[in-house]
């Protein structure tokens, strides 16, 4: 991990524009002057989330690009995007396929790193902060770690369902250029969830988001509470590892692992909290553009704040020929047009469809179309959602309630428009209908190739066609450079 972790101090703080900071060019911060003040702890923490917006990350490569290419999402022809038809393929040995996953390698250790040094201060300083903000910073950090983590090894080790005891990834607890050595999967899991348990226990007193007055909502509704706090750390926080999303993540992560009863438990307690209200169907069919809500953002529960969003996301969907899109007919298989999807207002609001100069029609998505002065919401792209606490739920109650079990499902499919319910005969219908819905909604949001993965999956090409699960393809290579310091 040598060269990942020696240039954390340096991108901790380039997004800062605090007078505190004034007193040396930001790229000059030292650690010693960064962690004088509360502000400096809290602009630290900051950092690693516009770190983590970037996009080689989630600003556009583990959101709308590496996963999706890998979960056969785009039909690729424009110009710009035909290098991706490589990594579509499962060429791993492909020069751009592999500069684009080792940057995500880089960057998501180069975040923990950052993560690790703002989690040594913390513990070395104590005294400087409140104990509330102490709790809360130290949360959010552990809890990043353990989400960042738990990507790395969705992506570069073997699932849990394949091979448990397999050598993975590695898992960085501090910050030093010392090797870190591969562990196995069920070591990384049970280190993220051990991360994840000591954040939810340390932030549950402190965050503003589990008090009943804290309402989630658009930016101008007067019942939201978001931005009631006078402090501007305290604000909008679903932007951040809020309570609720670590609960969220703890339901990922403990369904990876098998572990249904805790993932059930995690997944029904942001259930239950309610503060993720279903989108009306009014806002997400508005035709008025800076008033609709294409990317449902009352029902995230964790979202990467990407104020650069038209230009990472947003401009590689709607580039004419050049952007990223699908097949009209692959697409309209995807979303079941010709049956029971011909009322699903996600292929409805999500696409549109374009003539094209070649053999074939286009679907160009929309989910990320914003006017970065006029929208309703803050420029975010999905981390967490609602609905997949609701897919994680149904899964785990099925052996023991299939009625609840499947009113779950039904419920997601109600808020989409599909009023007409599912009916299953046993669990492995159940779970191919969770996939297809999943695939529906996370289009372009990088999760899908992670449930493919987890179930050990055949993969849904374009037009009916199926890709049999294999590690082959599940596992990415790791980085060259992480073979030569000695893991292998």
């Amino acid at each position: 991990m040598k060269k990942y972790i020696l240039f954390a101090i340096v991108l901790l703080t380039f997004s800062s524009c605090r007078k505190w900071l004034d007193v040396k060019p930001v790229s000059q911060v030292s650690e010693e002057d960064l962690f004088k003040t509360p502000e400096g702890f809290e602009e630290s923490l900051n950092g690693i989330y516009t770190r983590c917006a970037q996009k080689e990350l989630y600003g556009f490569e583990l959101t709308g690009g590496l996963p999706e290419a890998l979960a056969q999402n785009y039909t690729f022809t424009g110009e710009d995007y035909q290098r991706y038809q490589q990594t579509a393929d499962y060429s791993y040995k492909d020069g751009f396929f592999i500069a684009r996953k080792d940057a995500i390698w880089n960057g998501l250790y180069n975040a923990i790193a950052n993560c690790n040094l703002l989690l040594y201060n913390l513990d070395a300083k104590k005294e400087i902060l409140p104990a509330d903000r102490f709790a809360l910073i130290k949360a959010e950090a552990l809890a990043l770690r353990g989400y960042l983590h738990f990507d790395l090894l969705r992506l570069f080790g073997p699932s849990f369902k394949s091979n448990p005891s397999a050598k993975s990834v590695p898992y960085v607890t501090d910050f030093s250029n010392k090797v870190a050595q591969l562990l196995t999967v069920t070591e990384v899991l049970s280190k993220i969830i051990t991360d994840l348990s000591a954040a939810k226990e340390l932030i549950r007193p402190v965050d503003p988001i589990v008090s009943a007055g804290y309402r989630t909502g658009y930016n101008t509704d007067v019942p939201s509470t978001e931005e009631s706090s006078q402090n501007l750390f305290l604000q909008n926080r679903r932007h951040r590892m809020n309570y609720y999303a670590i609960c969220a993540e703890l339901a990922r992560v403990n369904l990876y692992m098998d572990k249904k009863n805790d993932a059930l438990n995690n997944a029904a307690e942001v259930i239950a909290s309610k503060k993720f209200p279903w989108t009306a169907t009014a806002d997400f069919i508005d035709p008025d553009p800076k008033n609709k809500d294409r990317i449902l953002y009352k029902e995230q529960v964790f979202a990467w704040y990407i104020p650069a969003l038209k230009d990472t996301l947003d401009a590689r969907f709607n580039s004419g020929v050049k952007s990223l899109f699908i097949e009209e007919n692959a697409g309209n298989t995807l979303y079941e047009t010709g049956g029971v999807g011909a009322e699903d207002v996600r292929f409805k609001q999500w696409f549109k469809g374009v003539s094209g100069s070649s053999s074939f029609n286009r679907l160009e998505l929309q989910k990320y179309l914003r006017d970065n002065d006029k929208n309703r919401h803050y420029l975010v792209a999905p981390a967490i959602r609602y609905s997949e606490m609701f897919y994680i739920a149904a899964e785990c109650l099925y052996d023991t309630d299939p009625v609840t079990a499947l009113a779950l499902l039904n419920t997601v499919r109600y808020n989409r428009g599909m009023g007409i319910p599912l009916a299953v005969a046993n669990k492995d219908e159940l779970i191919k209908e969770l996939v297809k819905d999943a695939r529906k909604e996370f289009y372009a949001e990088g999760q899908i190739f992670y449930m493919y993965k987890r179930l050990h999956a055949s993969i849904a090409g374009q037009r009916g066609s199926s890709i049999p699960p294999s590690d082959k393809i599940f596992v990415l290579p790791l980085p060259d450079n992480e073979i030569e310091f000695g893991n292998r």
